[in-house]
């Protein structure tokens, strides 16, 4: 791995912090040396596209609030991240906004009584579309990570939708599961 790698792991991104604490990114950089930063592009209330209505189990098109960041690793990009929640758990919150929340959503979610208590998450790759390499900053024929995680409550409900896209060769996930 050259300098511009990066190894990710989920679990720091799925538990609630203190708002005091920074954002997950931003911590795990540091604890490693880097420097990482965020740009929040867009919030709002959007029609769910199919594959976010198909994760969260409503109807395509029906609303949804959706989160666009670029993620930067020593003032790079190195991921685009699209978050999507069910409108009834974030309209009118500050998920439906462009400023930053203490502690992250996680723990937003969680003063709102949706904390997630299970994840699923698929990883595919593919060649990325203009828009994706301009932001990445990536060659054609460069390909691209993506990782869909869906997070679910205790009733086993869809409480949130992420969509992050990743240069390929700059970026390797980890998983590490206890079997017993």
């Amino acid at each position: 791995m050259n300098t511009g790698d990066w190894v990710s792991t989920s679990m720091p991104y799925l538990t609630p912090r203190h708002e005091a604490r920074p954002d997950a990114w931003t911590e795990e950089l540091a604890a490693r040396g880097r420097r990482g930063s965020q740009r929040i592009v867009s919030a709002g209330e959007v029609e769910a596209p199919t594959e976010v209505a198909e994760r969260l189990g409503i109807a395509v098109g029906e609303a949804v609030v959706v989160r666009r960041r670029v993620m930067y690793l020593e003032g790079r990009p190195c991921e685009l991240t699209d978050t999507y929640y069910p409108a009834p758990i974030a309209r009118d919150t500050r998920l439906a906004g462009t400023a930053k929340i203490p502690g992250g959503a996680v723990t937003l979610l969680a003063e709102l009584g949706h904390i997630g208590v299970r994840v699923q998450e698929d990883v595919t790759a593919h060649l990325p579309n203009a828009d994706e390499r301009e932001a990445l900053h990536t060659e054609p024929g460069e390909p691209a990570l993506r990782l869909t995680r869906v997070t679910f409550d205790s009733q086993d409900r869809p409480i949130q939708v992420d969509m992050m896209t990743m240069p390929g060769h700059r970026q390797r996930l980890r998983y590490e599961m206890r079997i017993e």
